[in-house]
């Protein structure tokens, strides 16, 4: 069955309504990531989904510190051209520890190393990783990103935000042909507050953590500790049992053939406004189950309904 396809805002570019995000691959040698990997497993994860349909892969530099970039250049030999690459800048991680840098010079600078390790001679779309709000507003923010474009290094660019006002300043901005923000049934803010301002504006939406960390695979138990390295290492007991907790009222989502994760993504593409949902995948088989979000059924309007009320509602709890 094959992937769904969309258009990836004013970009034009047509992109699987499922793609791959590539954070997880990078694994935890320098911590935020989700636990071990085994780069086997995660190269032969990418493949599949390439050989599934899946056409758009995002990642970024500070993933597993240069990691997951390389992984993905292993991968995608003989397939670069059937792909769209994504990848950020930002978080400087080449002068001891992480810092935020994006100084122009910078930019340019690390846009090299990332192509190094993609083995391209381009990237499709290059993201500002997380910027301060005061820059995402300013046009100027984006003269770098156009003179890399005019080099031909890269195709397009977008921004990677937090929050809803922050996709707002960069809309106003009128530069970015791309948002990428952390949509989920748990974090169902940008609904009202940014899709109608990015439809007007036709600027792409991608759908980062649509699975919010996992949770809504309804995989993970209340009462489940995560190992260091991995992010929600921190999180609270009650933070992790709350999050749990919540996807078992939204349960009633995973009928028709769905799985929970199915669900979950469908709820993110059940907007027009967003044109790819990018779950992370460590395996072949969450690859598989990904994927296959693509053809089972819509949710109803009814679902997605009770789905917006239960979040209005703090899922009940």
């Amino acid at each position: 069955m094959a992937v769904k396809t969309r258009t990836l805002g004013r970009t034009g570019l047509k992109v699987a309504e499922i793609g791959f995000g590539a954070w997880a691959v990078g694994g935890n040698a320098h911590g935020n990531s989700y636990g071990p990997t085994d780069d086997r497993e995660s190269i032969e994860a990418i493949r599949r989904a390439v050989a599934l349909g899946v056409n758009f892969i995002d990642t970024a530099d500070v993933y597993g510190w240069g990691h997951s970039e390389t992984i993905l250049g292993q991968a995608l030999v003989g397939n670069r051209d059937d792909v769209h690459i994504a990848t950020k800048v930002g978080g400087d991680f080449y002068h001891g520890g992480v810092r935020l840098n994006l100084d122009p010079g910078y930019i340019a600078f690390a846009l090299e190393r990332s192509l190094e390790r993609l083995r391209t001679d381009r990237v499709d779309l290059y993201q500002l990783h997380n910027p301060p709000a005061e820059m995402m507003g300013d046009p100027g923010t984006y003269d770098v990103l156009e003179t890399l474009k005019a080099e031909h290094k890269i195709d397009h660019y977008g921004v990677s935000v937090h929050e809803p006002v922050e996709a707002l300043l960069c809309i106003e901005a009128g530069k970015p042909d791309v948002l990428q923000v952390p949509f989920s049934l748990f974090r169902q803010e940008w609904i009202d507050e940014v899709f109608p301002e990015a439809r007007k504006a036709n600027v792409g939406i991608i759908a980062r953590e649509p699975l919010a960390n996992g949770f809504l695979s309804g995989k993970i138990r209340p009462e489940a500790r995560f190992p260091a390295g991995d992010i929600r290492h921190h999180w609270s007991p009650s933070m992790i049992a709350a999050r749990s907790n919540a996807v078992r009222n939204l349960a009633f989502l995973a009928r028709d053939g769905r799985t929970m994760a199915q669900a979950a993504l469908r709820f993110a593409l059940a907007f027009p406004e967003v044109s790819v949902a990018i779950p992370g995948a460590k395996t072949a088989t969450q690859v598989e189950e990904n994927v296959a979000a693509s053809n089972v059924p819509d949710l109803t309007p009814e679902e997605v309904r009770e789905a917006r009320e239960l979040y209005a509602k703090d899922f009940g709890l």
